[in-house]
């Protein structure tokens, strides 16, 4: 782990999780797998909150735990699944436009909570949506446990692994760590659970004295428990296959590259390939699985009115492509195809560092990597010619990507002496690489983002504070039914330049989110192509 991915995971943590948490993720990720007792000495932390902090963090799969040689147990962060925080937002999102409102909640309570029972997620989902709803509507059960069983099906839910479960009748003592197992066949199994009823709405609170909340939270909280006991559901947890959403993301990725370089059309043939592919292909495959012209032609949505004839020629065109997304694997069935994933990651990594090149050192800086990306090894003089630009302008261009680490300098001796006037020096972009050294850029830009954001609102603590006591009082009022001059009065408390200080600070903290949601995608297409070529 580099110092940017400690500084960008301590970061996140702390915002998500609190200090306590990061203190000890932190610790945890600089030193790899420590015991418990030497986790509170080197952080300074009392026993019981470490205990509370690790609880946290292996109930959002954010630290792992296993039985060392010696018999004590030690615990290690996995730094990747905590960089995974900064892509919660694009996973609810994704959620909401293939499953709607319903799979867009189960999914954020999910990552909300890390683990949940199916009962329990289906309920506070209803709950949450038959407050949304007019009075008198409920969301039923059925609705949302049917879109909870789609998102299993599809493999963007899975269960987590259960404890192993001693032989009956056998009395051996309990483990020091719980053995955890996961079966393949009942990963996507969903229990059946015949789950009747209606979301229910909360109810106003506020006249009650502490007794008496105190006194109906008790009964609340022995009711729960006593309903726990009877779910059929009781211990299967299940979690979000965020795997299974960087697939989805790595193909919308491919889908639009395909549109922006060719039509509509190839990219709808394309999306419709990876769709027949996408459960039967594992995330780290090097191409999907062939699929027959004749396939292809029948899984076609029915809006695109395209003749066998015109999809065997646009099949063609995409496997003749230059770019090679689409590869030929047979002539059987009209035609064997299959998607080319790593050359498409490639390709897009690639583009992406295009991009940077052009948008840092402008567009005949662009110019001249691209040359050299395409032909692969080239002379300064080489240079020159191809791309057209003035030799002591060259000359600049190239010692600038070289002193940048996006271009590297290979020497070819003609003598054993590798005296210079008899040495060629050929120019060369190793994609990978570069691709590494942006990659930790990119983490240096989002730590930076969040702790401007985080210095934004800490500057504006006040002013905040004072607009959620006015909204809160306003919103009180409007549910007993005050005159429209009682409002206006409260919102003339805040003056018109403490309002401009607010829009102001609304406008900057929108352009910071928008800013690390654009960040994240290229951090995404950077470690999938990283992942796919560093793979044995």
């Amino acid at each position: 782990m580099t110092q940017a991915e400690i500084k960008l995971c301590s970061l996140l943590l702390q915002e998500h999780f609190g200090e306590i948490v990061d203190k000890v993720g932190a610790h945890i990720l600089q030193t790899g797998s420590q015991p418990l007792r030497l986790i509170s000495n080197d952080t300074g932390t009392p026993l019981d909150q470490v205990k509370k902090a690790l609880c946290v963090l292996i109930q959002h799969n954010l630290v792992s735990y296993q039985l060392s040689k010696r018999g004590f147990v030690e615990y290690e962060a996995h730094h990747d699944r905590v960089l995974r925080i900064l892509r919660y937002p694009h996973y609810i999102y994704t959620a909401k436009t293939l499953y709607g409102d319903t799979g867009e909640l189960i999914v954020e309570e999910l990552l909300l909570n890390g683990k949940m029972t199916m009962s329990t997620a289906v309920k506070k989902v209803a709950d949450r949506l038959t407050e949304t709803m007019e009075d008198g509507k409920a969301m039923d059960y059925g609705e949302v446990s049917s879109t909870f069983v789609r998102l299993v099906d599809t493999h963007f839910i899975y269960r987590c692994p259960a404890p192993l479960e001693p032989p009956e009748g056998a009395a051996a003592p309990a483990p020091v760590a719980p053995l955890l197992l996961t079966s393949e066949k009942d990963m996507y199994t969903v229990p059946k659970l015949s789950m009747i009823g209606k979301g229910k709405r909360r109810r106003s609170s506020d006249d009650d004295d502490d007794d008496d909340a105190s006194e109906q939270q008790t009964k609340r909280q022995k009711k729960e428990a006593d309903s726990k006991e009877t779910l059929p559901d009781d211990g299967i947890y299940w979690q979000v296959n965020t795997e299974r959403f960087h697939q989805h993301f790595r193909d919308q990725a491919v889908i639009s590259a395909i549109a922006n370089k060719m039509d509509q059309i190839s990219s709808e043939i394309v999306r419709t390939m990876l769709r027949m592919s996408e459960v039967t292909t594992s995330s780290n495959a090097a191409h999907t699985q062939p699929l027959s012209s004749n396939e292809i032609f029948r899984s076609l949505p029915t809006g695109y009115n395209i003749s066998k004839q015109v999809l065997d020629q646009y099949l063609s065109l995409l496997a003749d492509d230059p770019l090679e997304f689409v590869g030929r694997s047979g002539d059987s069935g009209g035609g064997m195809f299959v998607i080319n994933l790593h050359k498409a990651l490639a390709t897009l990594a690639s583009a992406t560092l295009e991009s940077v090149v052009q948008e840092r050192f402008g567009s005949r800086c662009a110019r001249i990597f691209r040359l050299i990306l395409r032909k692969r090894h080239l002379e300064q003089k080489q240079v020159e010619d191809f791309a057209m630009v003035p030799a002591k302008e060259a000359k600049d261009m190239l010692y600038k990507l070289l002193s940048e680490n996006l271009v590297t300098l290979q020497e070819i001796p003609k003598t054993p002496d590798h005296a210079p006037s008899r040495t060629f020096y050929l120019y060369a972009v190793n994609i990978l690489s570069s691709s590494r050294l942006l990659l930790q850029r990119c983490y240096k830009t989002v730590a930076n983002l969040i702790e401007r954001r985080l210095f934004e609102t800490k500057e504006n603590k006040r002013l905040l504070e004072k607009s959620q006591r006015i909204e809160a009082i306003i919103a009180s009022m409007q549910a007993t039914g005050a005159e429209e001059a009682q409002l206006q009065e409260i919102e003339e408390m805040i003056t018109a330049p403490e309002r401009q200080q607010l829009e102001a600070l609304k406008r900057n903290v929108n352009r910071i989110d928008a800013s690390e949601n654009q960040v994240d995608e290229t951090i995404f297409i950077l470690e999938s192509y990283i992942s796919t070529s560093t793979k044995p």
